[in-house]
């Protein structure tokens, strides 16, 4: 029942103790239809103990209605706080798990460890300007290792590689081929965005290409 329901019950009670000479038939709460017989007067004491008998009872109801309201919302919070929990529980990456930052350095320094005397950079497989790559018959063909330089016809150990102030590689290897064995210091240099190396042997200078 809202106020306006309130009001109108509180005007009916009050004509009931002023109207008394009236015969039309009254209408009463609810729509009720009330004696035709004129009623008498009531003192108003009376009538504002009628009205407070009926709007006291309303009064509480709706009170009570209203204190019961609110109890959804701790339900409510309480789902929110652990649809939060568990999207915090999901998102958070495993004890175990490494970050992408500490794999690279991981894996620069595993391949600085297995790159040996020799940078990465330098190593593969090269053959002459005029030469196919894969021709092992090719007279210029190279393949540099970690710690070997596998010319055509020799093998070289590396015992020493020295990068020097122009970038060059001086490289120091004890050499075996056709039943002999020697060492020799050669500088190594990239050239062209790393598809050529230039080699300097003994003031002679040969540039590969890389396959």
């Amino acid at each position: 029942m809202n106020v306006g329901e309130t009001a109108d019950i509180a005007m009916i009670l009050a004509r009931l103790g002023d109207d008394g000479n009236d015969s039309r038939a009254q209408v009463g709460p609810w729509g009720m239809a009330l004696s035709k017989e004129p009623p008498r007067n009531l003192p108003v004491p009376v009538v504002m103990r009628l009205a407070l008998a009926i709007l006291l009872p309303i009064a509480l109801a709706a009170c009570d209605k209203a204190a019961d309201s609110p109890d959804a919302s701790p339900s409510v919070t309480a789902n929110i706080s652990d649809r939060t929990e568990k999207m915090e529980q999901d998102s958070a990456p495993p004890a175990n798990a490494t970050s992408p930052v500490e794999t690279a350095s991981n894996a620069i320094a595993a391949d600085a460890d297995m790159a040996g005397p020799v940078p990465t950079a330098l190593q593969g497989r090269w053959t002459g300007l005029n030469d196919r790559c894969g021709d092992r018959a090719a007279d210029k063909e190279l393949n540099i290792l970690p710690d070997q330089l596998v010319f055509h016809e020799s093998v070289g150990t590396v015992q020493k590689a020295t990068p020097g102030e122009d970038g060059r590689l001086s490289v120091t290897a004890a050499f075996t081929g056709e039943g002999q064995s020697w060492t020799r210091t050669m500088s190594l240099a990239l050239a062209d965005d790393g598809q050529r190396l230039i080699i300097v042997n003994d003031g002679t200078s040969a540039t590969r290409k890389r396959c």
